[in-house]
This record gives C-alpha cells, structure tokens and sequence, in this order.
C-alpha cells in the first residue's frame, strides 16, 4: 500500500508560511498563529526533558509552554527554530515569541513497590496534564489491520512501557504526581481488544481506582465506540468527566486507506457514540482528533468538523506528523502536511468552534483542554 499526500490548494488569505519559507515574527495573533503552525510542522531545536518517543499518539515531541500555552512540538535538529534564553529565533532573529521547555516531573524518580518506574506507567504530557495507555497493544496492530499512523506497540516493544497497568498501579502514580506535581488533569486511552466494550470497561476500573484516592483530579478518557453505548455511561458514572471518541478523519476513502481495521467501524457508530456521550458528558466534554495531512480536502474536513460541533463535540484539529516506527513513516514515506493547509484548517475550524462558543479549556480534562498538539487554543478556539 502506498499513501501520499497530494498537493492539496493553498491557505485563503495566509501569508508567509510554507513548508520551506519564513514565518512570519509574531507581532499580532495571527503571526502568532502562523508561527506556531509553522514550529508544529519544522520543529524547533529545544532541550526538553519532557518529550516522548513512541506510542499511541503524537509522539517524537518535546514539551514546552508558548507563549504560556502547553504546546507539544517536533524535536529537530534541522529546524531553522532555536529557543535561546526562554527567547524562539527564528533563523537566528528573534521572534518575539517567549519559548520555555517544561521541568522533568519530580513523580519520574519514583517506582512502584516491585520496580516499575511511575515513567513507564504514566507520562507528563505539557506541563499539568498526566497521561497513559492503559493497555499498550491494540487487536488491530498487525499489518494488514493497523492504523498507519500508529506506533502504539512501538513503545512497549522498546520495554518503555508495561502492556497492562493495573487500576491500582494507575493510581498510586496519578497521587505521586498530583501531590509532587501538582497535575491537574489526567488522559487515558487505549489501545483497541477484542471484547465488545473495545477496551472500555479496563479504562472505568482505572478511573474508579484514581477518584477513590485523588477525588479532585479531572480525567478525560479516550476508546473506539463502544459496541453497547451504555459503556459510556459507566465510564461517566466511574468519574471520568470527558471523553475522546477519535475517529480521525470522516472521509471514509481515506479511513479504508489509512485505517483499514477501525475503519469497518462505521461513521453511523461513530454519530450514534458521539451523540450518547454529548448526551451523558455535556456538550463540549466530548472530542475526536480530526489528522490534517491524511489526503483529505480541506473543504470536506472543515465541513465534518462543522457537524461534529453541531452535535456538541469538538473537532480536535492535529497534523499527521511522520513518525518513526509507524507504517505510515517506515514504509510508505508520507511527509508533515504543507503548513499553509493546516493554518487553514486550524483557522477555519477556530472560528466556527468560536461562534458555537466552544472552547478547549472549558473541557474538564484531556487533549482539547490541554491543547499542546493542536494550534486550535492559539487561535482561539
């Protein structure tokens, strides 16, 4: 199988950013949006002792605060970006947009009673956001099945993470890092299993197990729909106060290219999941990433994430980034989307979540309210 993404139009009324030319210094919002599409796509050479490498989603990505936002953004040595005293240069001229990497976590130092570092169970995503994959391999991992922009097993086969963390184990980190970090919310996801719940049913025991000892920490969940929608209520009725139900396009040509297991789960169970959990969470506590970079035409993604806010969910807009280990970067060779397609997208999609007056930070928890793979929240959105 060979995917590519095709030249798609250019931005309507972007100046300044390609893929290979200047951003523009960030003297007014939208320069600074620019700039920060442009960083998502180059990346920036930052040290940051929080970053990933490998897993369940964006990935290959240092943590830093942008301006004061969380952002999660390429590490490359190639990027004309530098962050120099807490300044971003951009080809050594300063941009004026302050850049500052994110502290390693105290909870990092510490290990479980029989040896397993609290880092391999949960991550620090941003600078207040915890994170994990509750269960690390997913039934749809093999070749002909997996999603190629997925490298979710990668980790695990790395031995930097364990394959299933119990709810007990979840919790005594989320406490470590409540109390030494002062995290204020917590992701988790997982990868896909056979049962019916798809996973669901492992992420409420999880999610009990963490209420019970830090009742004030807020936790989005993340899982396929579910094959019996009364799944999301119990994930609600365990505590979990936001749910991402991602499907990560809505074309579905490119789902059958890109997804081809999860893909034979039907836009019809995606709407009908959607609309039970906007039901149960509220409106604007349920999200889904929608990957700029997958072939899809701008027009038809801005429009799905139109009906996407309609019915109260909030259309997390992300690049496709290549990362190392997934089928999408190792086999078929597909690159960061044109910078200009993105700002488009991230401004367009801005601003109708705007005028449905939805916010990323008015979510309870997770990837919309910490915004730090997105540009949305540097919009406004």
């Amino acid at each position: 199988m060979t995917i590519t993404n095709e030249p798609q139009a250019p931005a309507r009324g972007l100046a300044g950013i390609s893929n290979g030319g200047a951003a523009p210094s960030a003297r007014t919002p939208a320069d600074l949006l620019s700039t920060r599409v442009d960083v998502a796509i180059r990346g920036i050479r930052v040290a940051a002792p929080v970053h990933r490498e490998g897993g369940a989603g964006p990935s290959d990505d240092g943590h830093v605060l942008f301006q004061g936002l969380q952002t999660a953004v390429p590490q490359s040595q190639d990027s004309p970006y530098l962050v120099d005293d807490g300044r971003l240069l951009l080809d050594g001229e300063d941009t004026g947009i302050e850049v500052s990497a994110v502290d390693r976590p105290r909870f990092y130092d510490l290990a479980t009673a029989d040896g397993v570092p609290y880092e391999q169970i949960a991550r620090l995503h941003g600078a207040k956001v915890l994170a994990t994959t509750v269960v690390q391999t997913c039934v749809r991992y093999d070749v002909a099945e997996r999603c190629r922009f997925c490298s979710i097993e990668e980790s695990l086969n790395a031995g930097a993470t364990v394959a299933v963390k119990t709810p007990s184990m979840i919790a005594e980190v989320a406490e470590a890092a409540w109390r030494l970090d002062g995290v204020e919310q917590m992701v988790m996801t997982t990868g896909t299993s056979n049962g019916r719940d798809r996973g669901a049913t492992h992420l409420a025991r999880c999610v009990r197990a963490i209420k019970a000892v830090v009742p004030g920490l807020e936790i989005q969940v993340q899982c396929e729909p579910p094959g019996d929608l009364a799944t999301i209520t119990d994930l609600y009725e365990a505590g979990a106060r936001s749910i991402g139900i991602h499907v990560e396009s809505t074309d579905d040509d490119v789902r059958r290219r890109w997804m081809p297991g999860k893909s034979r789960v039907s836009m019809d169970e995606y709407r009908a999941a959607w609309r039970e959990a906007v039901r149960v969470f509220g409106r604007n506590q349920v999200s889904t990433y929608l990957l700029v970079g997958l072939g899809e035409d701008p027009d038809e993604m801005v429009a799905g994430a139109q009906e996407l806010i309609d019915m109260g969910v909030y259309p997390f807009i992300v690049p496709f980034r290549p990362l190392r280990g997934t089928l999408a970067t190792d086999v078929d060779h597909v690159p960061a989307p044109h910078g200009s397609v993105l700002h488009d997208i991230t401004a367009r999609v801005s601003e109708a979540l705007v005028a449905a007056g939805m916010k990323g930070t008015d979510q309870k928890a997770g990837c919309a309210a910490c915004g730090a793979c997105s540009a949305l929240q540097t919009a406004g959105g």
